[in-house]
């Protein structure tokens, strides 16, 4: 590779000026005038070698082996930085990389095979996926993915809050729904479930049971109606989620916290720490000792447990089952519930920062610049399942990921219907299906090329060399996006390189640039532009697989198929 061949070279001239433990550092400019990698090596050597950086600078272009480092030229700028045009040879190299790895291309053995689980979703039974339940699935599922592709053994876990309160509500409003079917006046709660989906559950009640329940109130009876309401929406949210290609390893319940007695043994566990006292008829544990703003109530006065001991119950369950890593993807009204939860863990011994959380804002829809509010199913915002059969799996998931979990999400329902270029996901998927059909214009299985006797430094236009590092920085671009968890980063990425592949496929029209065509009459440079097609194919394959996107291999558009190529 170009950069070991350089950090090479500037190692030896570094040992004989006798920095021998020299660090190097390469990075690609931002202004490709300034070439195709600069370092700073010399600025970071000029306190211990005690010279001036432009002078170590000069020193280290005057010794260097171009041909040896693969380098057409190097340039001293500014207070002493190296900055690096390789030989076309050089930056065309990674094309045989990518070509022989093909679909493990991008992918790296960071995480050396170490567990880490990634929980999302967690959704109340109570109704249909909202957008926010979407935003979540898309960024939790790539996470886990761009840990998959870092060499990370990954668990993918939905935690069903099937207890509390707001499963009372729904058990009671499914009972009042049903009551009604069968002609008994019984108001929905006004706190209760309204959407049209409480009626769905009624209905199947009422063929699944009868009668039975119209005047039995007893607390078995309300229960029977629960765990049915439950059972659908569990199966509705499951259809949602694998229509929506996510999926899950392990799905928990919070019921099975107080079933199997483990929310009675976390409060003992804490109560044996020390850091648990009395104070107005509840039970407090000292939390602002690992961070917390105060201390909070662990168990309330009538002995029930505060809603944060269930997650450090849960929590613990995370860890007894090997999960030293854990990432929780979850909205950002769960933001007050970190360090609360934090510090429970850490009473019980766990160490600080356990778990890890990426915290999403919300979506807000709008279409013809209005807000998209209101679902007559759900009684509420927008379903999950609404939004993806109106513009797509691919485009829905790819908007969730495209911004930083942090940042608010307008979903422009304009621009996710447009289906030119100008939506962010057609732009990647075009420029994948313009590179498959220039193999289906020249007649060849992409599957089977490879850089072969390609003479890979005839790949020496500009437009050429710049798409070829975007190509080489893929598997940072992976690697950078696992480390943040954000799938944004690889979005970002994927859209600029689609956006140097289109101007290089428009720019090779033979009617406009014949000298640019990639099936050019001179056989030569005809397998040199195959490689590069091929290359382009594989990574936006690739970087599309790791967000759960399709990569079409044709699509329609304005354009004949065979006018550029």
């Amino acid at each position: 590779m170009a950069h070991e061949a350089i950090q090479a070279e500037l190692s030896r001239v570094l040992a004989e000026m006798g920095a021998h433990e020299a660090e190097v550092q390469l990075e690609r400019p931002r202004d490709p005038t300034h070439g195709d990698v600069a370092t700073n090596v010399a600025l970071t050597l000029a306190r211990s070698l005690k010279r001036s950086p432009r002078e170590i600078a000069d020193e280290l272009a005057a010794g260097l082996d171009l041909v040896r480092a693969g380098v057409e030229a190097v340039e001293v700028a500014g207070p002493g930085f190296l900055n690096f045009r390789l030989a076309s040879g050089a930056v065309a190299s990674v094309l045989g990389d990518i070509l022989a790895q093909d679909e493990r291309y991008g992918r790296s053995d960071v995480g050396a095979g170490r567990v880490v689980m990634v929980e999302f979703v967690s959704a109340n039974p109570t109704g249909p996926l909202h957008l926010g339940h979407g935003r979540q699935a898309a960024l939790g599922d790539a996470i886990a993915s761009l840990l998959d592709w870092t060499g990370w053994s990954v668990s993918r876990e939905f935690y069903y809050n099937d207890s509390g309160r707001q499963m009372e509500l729904l058990a009671r409003s499914v009972r009042a729904r049903y009551r009604q079917m069968l002609g008994k006046n019984e108001p929905v709660p006004d706190d209760g479930y309204q959407g049209e989906y409480v009626k769905d559950v009624a209905e199947s009640l009422v063929e699944e049971v009868g009668d039975r329940y119209v005047e039995d109130d007893s607390a078995e009876a309300l229960d029977a109606v629960r765990a049915h309401a439950v059972r659908m929406l569990r199966a509705e949210q499951d259809r949602d989620l694998a229509d929506f290609r996510v999926r899950f390893d392990h799905h928990f319940l919070e019921s099975s916290l107080y079933e199997e007695g483990r929310v009675d043994r976390t409060i003992q566990s804490l109560k044996d720490t020390g850091l648990v006292y009395e104070k107005d008829d509840a039970i407090w544990l000292e939390t602002s000792r690992f961070g917390d703003q105060k201390d909070r109530v662990m168990v309330r006065g009538n002995g029930q447990p505060t809603y944060f001991l269930p997650d450090v119950a849960y929590h613990m369950t995370k860890w007894e089952r090997g999960f030293q890593r854990v990432i929780n993807v979850q909205g950002s009204d769960h933001h007050g519930t970190v360090d609360r939860v934090r510090a429970g863990l850490q009473a019980l011994g766990l160490p600080a920062g356990y778990p890890e959380y990426v915290l999403h804002q919300m979506v807000r829809v709008e279409k013809e610049g209005e807000e998209v509010k209101f679902s007559k199913r759900a009684g509420s915002g927008m379903t999950l399942r609404e939004l993806y059969e109106e513009v797509g799996v691919d485009v829905t998931r790819y908007f969730f990921q495209m911004r930083k979990p942090d940042a608010h999400l307008l979903f422009d329902m304009d621009v996710a219907l447009d289906q030119s270029d100008k939506n962010p996901v057609y732009k990647v998927q075009y420029a994948h299906a313009r590179m498959c059909a220039i193999f289906r214009k020249a007649k060849l299985d992409p599957n089977e090329l490879t850089s072969g006797d390609a003479d890979l430094a005839m790949l020496g236009h500009e437009l050429e060399r710049e798409l070829v590092k975007e190509l080489a920085d893929f598997p940072g671009a992976v690697e950078r996006a696992a480390r943040e968890a954000s799938p944004h980063v690889l979005c970002d990425y994927l859209e600029q390189t689609a956006g140097a592949a289109n101007s290089w496929y428009h720019a090779g029209n033979p009617s406009r640039n014949p000298e640019l065509a990639v099936l050019t009459d001179d056989a030569d440079l005809r397998a040199a532009r195959l490689a590069l097609a091929r290359g382009v194919q594989v990574v936006l394959r690739n970087g599309l697989t790791v967000l759960g996107i399709d990569a079409p291999d044709e699509m329609i558009r304005d354009e004949p198929e065979d006018e550029d190529a």
